[in-house]
């Protein structure tokens, strides 16, 4: 059994004061007032580690051309079964950055240019392999607005619209729907001849809702589009992004329909139409609708390491340092579905944190060591 001190602890739901973090192997043991076991460093400030809910980290990778990079397939405008794993390569640079300033977990999705794009894969970024790294799946990756009307010279049906991309997409819904359905009433040898093709079960399953689509969206009637194809399909679904939104009432609508937003990034430059109203105020919206939401990178967008950074515009906002802190560490683990596990330091989660030689929002301090699952992943002493 091992523990750290600190002088000041941020669970990820409360703030601890002068207490030892009391681990054994990858495990939590508790938060204790005296030392148990030994002593394996004392450190001004300790914090989760911080999970990317949005990502193309190990897809778009540092230091290679965009040539090179895998974060879209440009065959078809729908392709339900690619799987982001099988595009990740853990010898990527930018892990070693994020994992240096806590971000040790990304939800990786595939990109934008499709209108379905395929599966999302949350990753351990210091995991040797692909395979390793892999922990859990959050999704299926769906995109409206400008990005899939931007790709017409890619191959397949494309759409030139927003009207166009919506089209194909209830078409497409519908052919699935109509086979469910034809199923359902179906008896003997004709209920054995209908059957699903391995990407046709991708779709079954968001409509049955058994998977959720995680939509790239930034503009308000981006949103309210979303929901009306939600609410005509009964599909569960997220809102990627939403940098464009400068008025309450659709936030105020997803908080009503249970919809969670995958915020961010907000450091990234606006350069498209649809970014014309993005404002870092544009949170005061968002939060203040009471909406269910977390805070992403969009890695390459802002790098991954930065994660933590973008909370100061929360603190401008009215955040306490210890919602800035959850946002990025417990609010990320709920939204993936990984808060049985990671997010906070309690009894019984995975020894994953951050040591600070200061206070994190001090842009003097950093980490001096992270830990994964109880092991030390990083040191800066022996950097």
């Amino acid at each position: 059994m091992d523990c750290v001190y600190a002088k000041i602890i941020y669970t990820g739901k409360s703030i601890v004061k002068d207490s030892h973090l009391v681990f054994k192997d990858n495990k939590i043991v508790k938060i204790s007032k005296t030392k148990k076991g030994s002593l394996a460093g004392s450190f001004d400030v300790l914090t989760p580690a911080f999970i990317d809910p949005h990502s193309h980290i190990g897809m778009v990778r540092s230091g290679e051309p965009s040539s090179e990079e895998e974060s879209n397939e440009n065959m078809e405008s729908i392709i339900t079964n690619a799987d982001a794993l099988d595009s990740i390569q853990m010898d990527d640079d930018a892990f070693k950055g994020a994992v240096e300033m806590g971000v040790l977990y990304s939800c990786v999705l595939p990109g934008s240019g499709n209108i379905i794009a395929g599966q999302a894969a949350v990753i351990r970024n210091y995991a040797t392999n692909s395979s390793d790294a892999l922990m859990a799946r959050a999704g299926i990756k769906g995109a409206f607005g400008f990005n899939p009307m931007s790709t017409q010279d890619w191959k397949g049906q494309r759409p030139c619209t927003r009207m166009g991309a919506l089209s194909i997409l209830r078409s497409k819904l519908d052919e699935i729907k109509q086979k469910i359905d034809k199923l359902k009433t179906a008896k003997g040898k004709e209920k054995k001849e209908i059957t699903f093709s391995a990407d046709e079960e991708v779709l079954k399953d968001l409509l049955e809702g058994k998977d959720i689509l995680r939509v790239h969206a930034h503009k308000i009637d981006d949103i309210a589009a979303l929901l009306r194809v939600a609410e005509e399909f009964k599909l569960k679904v997220s809102v990627e992004h939403a940098m464009d939104v400068h008025q309450a009432d659709i936030f105020e609508r997803l908080k009503k329909s249970n919809i969670f937003v995958t915020y961010g990034p907000m450091d990234s430059f606006p350069y498209k139409v649809e970014l014309k109203h993005e404002n870092w105020r544009n949170i005061m919206h968002l939060i203040n609708s009471g909406v269910n939401f977390g805070l992403m990178t969009d890695h390459p967008v802002i790098p991954a390491g930065n994660l933590f950074m973008q909370t100061r515009w929360f603190l401008r906002a009215g955040f306490s340092k210890q919602q800035a802190v959850e946002l990025v560490s417990r609010k990320n683990a709920e939204i993936l579905g990984l808060n049985k596990t990671l997010g906070t330091l309690e009894k019984s989660k995975w020894a994953s944190f951050i040591c600070w030689n200061g206070d994190p929002f001090d842009m003097s301090s950093y980490p001096v060591k992270v830990y994964g699952e109880g092991k030390t992943l990083f040191d800066d002493a022996k950097r």
